[in-house]
């Protein structure tokens, strides 16, 4: 049954179970996949259940087929990259690019030129101090 299902296409299924970690979307009667939590749309996914309930008509990107296993890997939000920009446009700047930002938009030329002008500085008073002893 795996035959027909490549990566890479777009089907309907429907939701027939959902858990913690994720959504079992069934393709057809016989055939059934996973959306992972991270999947299902842009964003952070704290509850499936917010998203998607049992019953529900969805449309899904198949990412992964592996045969020997019996596993179908989905994704809704592959099927809506439109908004994908808008999503990114509504997230909250993380501490750490926010940290980053701030420093490359400060004046980090200073901190050199200062250890620059140190390091002459250095040098010129252990060449002072040589030629004392010397």
């Amino acid at each position: 049954m795996f035959e027909k299902i490549e990566v890479g296409s777009i089907l309907t299924g429907k939701v027939t179970g959902i858990q913690p970690y994720g959504a079992f979307i069934a393709l057809d009667e016989n055939t059934q996949g996973l959306v992972h939590i991270s999947e299902i749309t842009h964003g952070y996914v704290k509850d499936v259940n917010e998203h998607l309930k049992v019953g529900d008509e969805v449309k899904v990107k198949v990412l992964s087929v592996d045969e020997e296993a019996g596993k179908i890997g989905l994704s809704i939000r592959a099927t809506d990259e439109a908004s994908a920009p808008a999503a990114a446009a509504r997230r909250k700047p993380r501490k750490r690019q926010a940290a980053i930002q701030q420093y490359t938009q400060s004046d980090t030329s200073q901190g050199f030129n200062t250890l620059k002008e140190k390091l002459e500085e250095w040098i010129e008073q252990s060449q002072h101090d040589d030629l004392i002893k010397g």
